[in-house]
């Protein structure tokens, strides 16, 4: 065979697969109730323009376990498409004088030839776009479904307002007082929105997380905490001269006895109107007029705890004490109920807040030493103890006292025991363009009018004109927001907000199952067969977000009757970052590696193989131009191991019994350790970088095995290479489909890698002989180790370093060198 026909060139041969795989459809699945489903899903992504490293990793990642569990049996879904909505393609368009949706669909187009040029198996024929009303017309239809189910409705309230995004954020989108996209300060403002009822969920999102074995325990923490079911009391606290009350929830009711002042936040209904007629009412509205351009990270600073006095009281309801009712900077209406009791004895920001405005305190929890005296006290005890101070209750713990107070409230008809969740319904209304419209017509007569289903969906009218602003176009657009009330028949306004992206994200993978589907939002049977998602692959910062409203979006579609799992996802697996020079990757920095780039210079092989062997999957993988260059010379030394093999044992089956020389019986075993040891780290354990290293140390030994002129014109030498090289193409396959795709050909095979079986190891061709390994340190015999034959002098180097006797005479010492003699003797030197 001719030199040009030997090189590896992988630019030719990542084309021409790639032309075959598509022209064949080699991806496209079918539901196939005769094999067991595998749906694996990597998390969608937004087409900004350019695939980044992150997506690289991400797609590899899921792109390698697809093919392994597809050689292996399963019927395997892996779909693609495009999270397409949202505020960064509506201010690129502005910044670029273009259209939304024009510049959406061309970074589609050229993000997904990126992705091809990558190699991965998605099922292309399953691809769609969010922003397209074919798909968002269904969302709409869940939304009037919903609106039936009371899940949906609109209020007036406070909601957190990006001034630079020019539009509302739901709670879960305010990241340390600032937006998550932009990371500009986040204000408040009051306006009318839509809200989904993601609360009445909130006990089975919690109660699930301990049914999702599959997730990361941190992940679940984080919603357990967001969710943040509290056990505790309402109390009440008559507020004087009025027949109304102030309610508030504690989980800390022992302290009532203590509480002297009472909290308000700025946005609580009762601020303004306590005022009223007491001398402080501009006080109040100059107060909470300068909160409300306050961040949230501003009043959350411990620093700026601010209030002023409302000029009225409210009354302890055991103690009968008169209480001052404060406005303060630092209580939210996110939290509770927007009313805190103030103990400034046992609640350190309550302590501060007193000392700034000479408020009094009362001790009423103690610890073992006895009471502190509030002459003395220079910061408040906030731990259980023992109440005193307390009347009847004085001697309780904490937690006895709980419990008595709550029933003491409840038999005065001021307070009961109760549970609180910090989770808050879920605020849908975008006061932005690029979006789904939410169906709802207003009427003067009529109110709030849902579109009727016939009338879906209702498009996003393109048509309309971006202002350099920023601000919606929709409610200016005469032609579009003017209709008529389907009710009435009269005059009637569309409603000119649109829906949070995060909505389009929180069901299309259910959409996945059946994209073609024309007679409702889900297939009955598709859905049924592909759902939950078995894996599903992203980044943790989404954890509160997607993944959060994703789960209650699923519980919905289930209780509407599209769905019957409980769960989108059974298995969820939060890879790294992607960092260079120790930094995430960013232009500022001027760290970006493009991937493009990279495949140009070296092949989409070389890239697949370097980020899955850089790091596990779930730790950060640090760039390094070094572990490239190292992944392009194992290719080209696989390649020429393999058109070497192909041509030496050209005609020769793989091994499959008889006898054999101690080298070649080796090699034989080392495949077969190799078949095992890839099979299991590349299982659920997703340890793709210490499977491509044991692939590398085969390939080792069948270099030597090949060189070897001890073993040449020996029995089944080449049947042994063969099987030893085949094994290496077939395991090496996922992570570099490509030049394994053209291996196999080489080799004499017709079909494709990913309809062969994944091969499967022989435990009898694991039994090999063993050996007697003296293992030094600093020159004396520490132990000695009983070891496989074969064992390479690295192998031999592990083992000892890992022996706990070994360990103990290293007691903890750097190791300057390891020394390997003939096999049998390792000394190591500290």
């Amino acid at each position: 065979m001719d030199q040009k026909q030997q090189r590896y060139e992988p630019h030719a041969i990542e084309t021409r697969w790639q032309a075959r795989w598509d022209a064949e459809r080699v991806f496209a699945v079918s539901d196939d109730s005769d094999k067991e489903k595998y749906y694996l899903l990597e998390m969608f992504p937004y087409p900004s323009g350019r695939i980044h490293m992150g997506h690289s990793r991400v797609y590899t990642i899921g792109d390698a376990l697809a093919r392994i569990k597809r050689m292996q049996g399963f019927n395997v879904l892996h779909p693609m498409g495009w999270d397409a909505f949202g505020m960064p393609a509506e201010n690129a368009a502005i910044a670029r004088n273009t259209h939304p949706a024009e510049w959406t669909y061309s970074n589609i187009d050229y993000m997904r030839s990126q992705l091809k040029k990558l190699g991965y198996s998605h099922d292309w024929g399953r691809e769609f776009a969010t922003c397209d009303p074919s798909y968002y017309r269904w969302e709409q239809l869940v939304f009037l479904k919903m609106w039936e189910q009371g899940l949906v409705y609109r209020k007036k309230s406070m909601v957190n307002w990006c001034e630079t995004c020019q539009t509302v954020l739901a709670n879960e989108q305010v990241e340390a007082g600032n937006c998550w996209r932009c990371d500009n300060p986040v204000n408040q403002r009051e306006l009318y929105g839509y809200f989904f009822k993601i609360t009445k969920y909130a006990d089975e999102l919690l109660d699930w997380l301990d049914k999702l074995e599959g997730w990361p325990e941190p992940v679940k923490v984080m919603q357990r905490n967001w969710i943040g079911k509290s056990y505790g009391a309402e109390i009440h606290f008559p507020i004087e001269g009025r027949d109304e009350m102030v309610k508030v929830f504690t989980t800390r009711a022992d302290t009532l006895f203590g509480a002297t002042f009472m909290s308000l936040a700025p946005e609580h209904p009762l601020a303004l109107q306590l005022s009223e007629g007491t001398g402080q009412e501009q006080a109040v509205k100059d107060f909470i007029a300068k909160v409300k351009r306050q961040s949230f990270s501003e009043r959350a600073d411990d620093k700026t705890k601010e209030g002023v006095f409302t000029g009225a009281y409210c009354t302890n309801p055991m103690t009968g004490r008169r209480m001052p009712v404060y406005v303060a900077n630092f209580v939210l209406m996110e939290y509770g109920t927007g009313a805190v009791m103030a103990v400034p004895t046992h609640d350190q920001r309550d302590f501060e807040f007193a000392q700034e405005y000479d408020l009094e305190l009362v001790e009423v929890i103690t610890g073992p030493e006895g009471p502190l005296g509030v002459e003395s006290m220079t910061q408040a005890f906030t731990d259980y103890g023992a109440l005193v101070n307390s009347g009847e209750f004085d001697g309780m713990s904490s937690k006895e006292a709980q419990r008595a107070i709550a029933a003491a409230l409840e038999a005065k008809d001021l307070g009961r025991e109760t549970i609180h969740y910090r989770l808050r319904d879920w605020g849908i209304s975008r006061q932005r363009y690029w979006g789904a419209p939410i169906p709802v017509v207003h009427c003067e007569k009529c109110g709030q009018v849902p579109v009727p289903e016939k009338d879906l969906p209702v498009e996003l009218p393109l048509e309309a004109q971006l202002t350099e602003t920023g601000g919606s176009p929709l409610p200016h657009l005469d032609s579009w927001v003017n209709t008529a009330c389907p009710t009435c028949g009269g005059p009637a306004k569309r409603e000119t907000d649109t829906m949070d992206t995060f909505v389009e994200s929180s069901w299309y993978f259910a959409r996945y199952a059946c994209p073609h589907y024309n007679q409702g939002p889900l297939e009955p049977g598709a859905t049924n067969y592909w759902m939950p998602v078995d894996q599903y692959i992203g980044g943790i910062e989404h954890a509160v977000l997607h993944l959060l409203y994703s789960r209650f979006y699923t519980k919905v579609l289930r209780d509407l009757g599209y769905l019957t799992a409980d769960e989108p996802f059974t298995n969820l697996m939060t890879q790294g970052m992607v960092i260079k020079d120790g930094a995430k990757m960013s232009k500022s920095k001027g760290n970006v590696v493009d991937p493009d780039h990279m495949v140009d210079k070296y092949g989409a092989d070389t890239v697949r193989l370097f980020i899955l062997f850089a790091a596990p999957p779930e730790k950060e993988l640090e760039w390094s131009d070094q572990g490239v260059e190292g992944a392009s010379r194992f290719l080209n030394r696989l390649w020429r191991l393999g058109m070497a093999v192909a041509e030496q044992a050209k005609g020769v089956a793989p091994y499959a019994s008889g006898e054999l020389a101690p080298a070649l019986a080796a090699l034989h075993a080392k495949t077969h350790e190799t078949i095992k040891k890839v099979t299991q780290d590349t299982g659920d354990k997703f340890q793709f970088n210490t499977a491509i290293a044991a692939v590398m140390e085969l390939v080792n030994a069948i270099s030597l095995a090949e060189q070897d002129q001890s073993v040449a014109g020996l029995p089944g030498r080449e049947a042994v290479l063969r099987e030893a090289v085949e094994s290496a193409v077939l395991l090496a396959s996922p992570m570099a489909p490509h030049i394994s795709d053209e291996l196999w050909s080489r080799l004499g095979h017709e079909g494709l890698l990913i309809d062969h079986p994944w091969p499967s190891w022989d435990e009898a061709a694991l039994v090999q002989e063993e050996k007697l390994v003296v293992v030094q340190v600093q020159g004396k015999v520490r132990n000695k180790l009983t070891l496989p034959a074969s064992a390479t002098d690295a192998e031999l180097e592990e083992a000892a370093l890992a022996d706990e006797k070994v360990q103990k005479f290293i007691d903890g010492k750097a190791v300057k060198k390891v020394i390997v003699v003939q096999g049998k003797l390792v000394n190591i030197v500290v």
